[in-house]
């Protein structure tokens, strides 16, 4: 028979609110733990990042940029005159000489001109040579002229003087005395006379001469200036090298200042280089400089600076100070660096992606042993081509994560697997 066993409800009860409670109390603690809990680091694979170590030690500043090389010595060579091209003597990649010849030109009205002018010159001269022989008559007509007043005055002199020793005598008669005397004055007085207008003749002589010459000597540059332009209808390169460009064809019209023709020294080359403006700041002229030719790497210096922008860039020169190996020639492409400063023991980094000269920016630094990385604030102070000056932040030793991590900007710590 079956015996009924008291009721237990409510211990039941009791026993669920305490299984309830605890159970509460483990998902409120749970909870609250895994608020606490930093959210899980990304995963970073090491292959596909850069990572550099922070040096303290001397520091080259430099800028870098690509160009070309170029000759020193360019010459342009202009048309003179107004003419036609005949023939096309050389071509471009021709090896020249400062007499040869490159072009031939022709202009009949510039032939006719230096014509006349040879004529007039010779008209000019023979004008000069005449006026010589002229000269030279009206001036010995004058001297003789002179000569026979001077002898007409030393006679009339020695016959005053006679007279007068007469009449001192008393064989004389005094009037016959003054006569001789006041015709030796007259005579003296006209010597005098002709004396002053042979030298006056001689001075317009020279004058006269002068003015004649100075006729001659400009119908002379008239003729050395047709024959000039004459001798220039044959084109010569003026220098020696290579014939660089013939921009003119056989039968076209060419006016005075036209280029003709571009010659080049091959031999004296310097380095055009591009620098992007915004390091061309600190380049000055005389810094050391070194130009990668694809076939070994020459020292130079900075010569020249050009004033302006073009397309975001400024151009400077190098001039090289040791010889170019074989295979430089003009327009070849190089690159080129430029030594801006060597700072002394200062702390040094290889440049992050986006890390420009004195700024503060967000770098992750390597912790445990390179498994994972935080994020740090350095303040980076002068940059040069591949490193950057460390002015807080960091301390020698220290590795940092070099290449781009805007991917994880939203984590301060990632995780290196």
């Amino acid at each position: 028979m079956d015996i009924q066993r008291p009721s237990n409800a409510r211990a039941k009860k009791i026993r669920r609110i305490i299984y309830a409670a605890i159970a509460l109390v483990s998902i409120t603690g749970v909870t609250y733990g895994v608020t606490r809990l930093r959210p899980a680091a990304p995963a970073v694979d090491k292959a596909t990042i850069w990572t550099d170590e922070v040096k303290r030690g001397p520091m080259i500043r430099d800028v870098r940029g690509i160009g070309t090389l170029v000759p020193v010595d360019i010459r342009w060579i202009p048309a003179q005159t107004d003419s036609r091209v005949d023939r096309i003597v050389l071509h471009p990649g021709a090896i020249v000489k400062p007499d040869s010849i490159i072009l031939e030109l022709s202009d009949p009205i510039l032939q006719r001109e230096t014509l006349d002018a040879e004529y007039q010159l010779k008209a000019a001269q023979a004008d000069l040579e005449n006026l010589k022989v002229q000269i030279n008559s009206e001036l010995l007509n004058q001297k003789s002229f002179t000569a026979a007043v001077r002898s007409d005055y030393e006679q009339a002199k020695l016959q005053h003087e006679v007279d007068e020793k007469l009449r001192a005598e008393g064989i004389g008669a005094e009037v016959t005395a003054k006569l001789s005397k006041v015709k030796a004055e007259q005579l003296a007085i006209r010597l005098k006379l002709e004396e002053d207008r042979a030298k006056n003749a001689e001075d317009s002589a020279v004058a006269r001469l002068r003015a004649q010459q100075s006729h001659v000597d400009q119908q002379r540059a008239l003729y050395d200036l047709k024959r000039s332009e004459l001798d220039s209808l044959h084109v010569r390169a003026g220098i020696e090298g290579v014939l660089q460009l013939v921009p003119v064809d056989v039968g076209q019209h060419v006016t005075p200042s036209t280029n003709l023709a571009r010659v080049a020294d091959p031999k004296h080359l310097k380095a055009e280089i591009k620098i992007p403006e915004t390091q061309a700041k600190d380049i000055t002229i005389g810094q050391p400089a070194t130009v990668d030719t694809r076939n070994g790497i020459v020292k130079g210096q900075v010569s020249r600076i050009d004033p302006s922008v073009q397309n975001g860039t400024v151009t400077v020169d190098v001039l090289f100070t040791e010889p170019l190996p074989n295979g430089a020639r003009p327009d070849l492409s190089v690159d080129g660096t430029i030594e801006l400063e060597n700072l002394k023991d200062v702390l040094y980094l290889g440049r992050p992606v986006h890390g420009q000269s004195d700024s503060i920016i967000g770098l992750f630094k390597l912790v445990d042993d390179g498994s994972e990385a935080v994020r740090v604030n350095v303040h980076l102070g002068k940059t040069s081509v591949n490193t950057v000056e460390i002015l807080q932040g960091l301390k020698a030793g220290d590795k940092v994560i070099l290449s781009d991590m805007s991917a994880w900007d939203a984590f301060d710590r990632v995780r290196l697997r």
